[in-house]
């Protein structure tokens, strides 16, 4: 059964592939108003649900980690070192 990090992290890699898909599809199609709207929303959604990920499970790269009164990177468990929740 997936604990609720697994379950944000696969919805995150679903939007993700879903924006690189319309990323590949606009290559293509620059012009494409409809893809244009979809790439949007799909890059809006994966903004949204990385920083909810962020929010509650930390970091999933260094370039999003805390850097405020030291690199908050090396502090903790790496993303493919974090037990199950």
């Amino acid at each position: 059964m997936e604990n609720n990090r697994q379950k944000a992290l696969r919805k995150l890699m679903a939007a993700r592939f879903a924006l690189h898909d319309a990323e590949l599809y606009l290559d293509s199609h620059p012009d494409c108003q409809e893809g244009l709207r979809y790439f949007r929303a799909k890059r809006e959604q994966m903004e949204k649900l990385r920083n909810e990920y962020e929010a509650e499970f930390g970091s999933l790269t260094a370039a999003c980690a805390k850097a405020d009164e030291r690199w908050e990177w090396v502090c903790g468990a790496f993303p493919w070192e974090r037990g199950e929740s």
